[in-house]
């Protein structure tokens, strides 16, 4: 081993050194632990749900409607991925991690560092990935859980569970970054953590704008396509009932003959009301369109937090899985297709049908897109917090 190699080993020991010297350290895992028993503590059978040895009737799910490996894919997405990795535990590790970078650049710590023989860039870098080295010890330990759990309790052993680690890593690098330059700027590890937990909350808002968004824009466009296919079938139905009626009335009519529009409206008012309708939501989704791309613009240029997390559910979850989830809860076989009400001409969109919509519309935006620009945010800012860290005088 080179002597540069010992030297990265070596920090990296003491930075593990530092973070097991500290209580939440071993809280988060104890923690981990707790959550992953939870989670296998959960079962689904012919009868239906159950809780240790207790029996929730009150979910009118079975197996025959979910069977256990979705369930428990379904639980480790949404338990243990997006509120307990996603939130808490992300949380717990901002508040440990918070002190890497202040403590580093504090009076006497800096002086010792930069006195040996070491680049300050990879002293700095060095630093930071020590600090991702506490995200990656406690997914994996809950990741390994979660995996021994589908596999014994739900049926199926599936090694791609084990994407989280890297995913949530990745997840949390964006907002260590962060931290770790507002740390060198201010060497205060209370005004980094609550920074970037306020650039957190920033995020969250972001996503939730752009999630609003693109439900509403999803339920106008199925709504626009509904209008279109009923205004369609109900011109031709009226057509064929004026062809007929004058058939039937004995009126003369050249070969090839199809009524004019103004006799269908006429003999039909019912469709200029879903004509009313459709322009309205077609001049609804005119107006929406710049606000969903210009969310999207904003969110290219951020860190992607909550399409990072989601990108699991990709390679866990197929969309047919999804779907079936989203019925299974709903207690209907198959999704309830956007009807026209014949009296008002308003469609009506079921749940499940908006829910599905708005899903697939967001699986469909790139790796590349999700990943690569936000480590491109990353990179920016860790490069300046090279340039900051190798310039400044401590």
């Amino acid at each position: 081993m080179t002597t540069a190699a010992r030297q990265t080993v070596a920090m990296f020991v003491d930075a593990y050194r530092e973070l097991a010297a500290g209580k939440l350290f071993w809280i988060t895992l104890i923690l981990s632990a707790l959550v992953a028993a939870a989670f296998a503590a959960v079962g689904i059978d012919e009868e239906g749900f159950t809780a240790l040895w207790f029996r929730l009737d009150f979910i009118p799910v079975t197996s025959e409607t979910l069977p256990p490996d979705a369930l428990y894919k379904f639980l480790f997405f949404q338990l243990g991925m997006g509120i307990w990795l996603t939130w808490i535990a992300t949380i717990l590790g901002l508040v440990t991690t918070a002190g890497i970078i202040p403590s580093l650049v504090s009076s006497g710590v800096i002086d010792s560092m930069v006195a040996k023989p070491i680049s300050r860039t990879r002293l700095f870098l060095t630093r930071y990935s020590s600090g991702l080295l506490f995200a990656a010890l406690q997914v994996t330990l809950f990741t390994t859980a979660a995996f021994l759990v589908l596999g014994i309790r739900g049926g199926e052993w599936m090694p791609a569970v084990f994407l989280a680690v890297p995913i949530v890593v990745v997840f949390y690098s964006y907002l260590f970054a962060v931290m770790a330059l507002i740390g060198l700027l201010t060497r205060s590890t209370i005004t980094s953590l609550l920074m970037t937990l306020l650039l957190w909350f920033v995020l969250f808002i972001v996503n939730f704008t752009d999630a609003s968004l693109v439900g509403i824009d999803t339920q106008t466009k199925i709504r626009i396509e509904t209008l279109e296919s009923r205004i369609a079938e109900v011109e031709a139905n009226t057509a064929q009932t004026i062809i007929r009626q004058k058939t039937n009335a004995g009126e003369a009519m050249p070969e090839g003959y199809e009524p004019t529009l103004e006799e269908i409206n006429e003999a039909n008012p019912f469709i200029n009301l879903m004509r009313d309708r459709l322009g309205s939501a077609q001049e609804t989704r005119a107006k929406l369109r710049p606000w969903v791309t210009g969310t999207y613009i904003v969110k290219t240029i951020l860190p992607k937090t909550g399409e990072t997390i989601a990108l699991l559910e990709r390679y866990i979850i197929s969309e047919e899985e999804g779907q079936a989830l989203i019925l299974a809860f709903s207690g209907d076989d198959e999704p309830e297709p956007s009807t026209v009400n014949e009296d008002t001409g308003e469609v009506v969109i079921s749940p499940e049908q908006a829910q599905m919509a708005a899903n697939e519309e967001f699986r469909s935006r790139s790796l590349l897109w999700v990943l690569g620009t936000s480590l491109l945010f990353e990179v920016a800012v860790l490069g300046l917090c090279c340039v900051i860290f190798a310039r400044r005088d401590f």
